[in-house]
């Protein structure tokens, strides 16, 4: 079980949820810390694995990638084996963005980002449906986005120690 986060914890989470370029100076200040105690507490979260890394946040169609699309797998075995094959094959396809074992009517949800339609369609045709052990999928595209991935709730887990 988790440690449980505390106040502080929530504050450094989630002002770097919002801005992981920020100084530990800058960090401390919005935080109210001081610097020596902020960055403490920052690699301590970091080695605890709370804090997995950092990373840009790209707008997919400004570099071209005008489609996003998750598809449902469901795959012909459910045998261990059969489902960590198809896990390594997916791991290796740059256009898909996430993978998720589900439960439910199928066993996998990809997100996929495509730069158009044909290209997509390549690309379901020709890669994932060639995938190991594939026995059905379906594709869903998004139309617009109305509530992207922008960090989870740090302060719904938070209890103060």
């Amino acid at each position: 079980m988790p440690a449980p986060l505390s106040a502080t914890d929530v504050k450094i989470l989630s002002a770097l949820q919002g801005d992981g370029r920020l100084s530990n100076q800058a960090l401390s200040d919005a935080v109210g810390m001081s610097t020596s105690p902020c960055w403490r507490r920052v690699r301590q979260l970091e080695d605890d694995g709370v804090i997995q890394g950092y990373m840009a946040v790209l707008n997919r169609r400004e570099i071209g990638l005008g489609v996003l699309a998750f598809i449902r797998v469901k795959i012909d075995s459910h045998t261990e084996t059969e489902a960590e094959a198809f896990a390594a094959e997916v791991m290796k396809l740059d256009s898909v963005v996430a993978c998720y074992s589900i439960a439910g009517d199928a066993d996998f949800l990809l997100q996929v980002v495509s730069a158009d339609l044909d290209t997509y369609s390549d690309f379901a045709m020709k890669v994932v449906r060639r995938l190991p052990c594939i026995k059905e999928m379906q594709t869903t595209f998004v139309l617009k986005e109305i509530k992207p991935y922008g960090g989870v709730p740090v302060r719904a887990t938070a209890v103060p120690r």
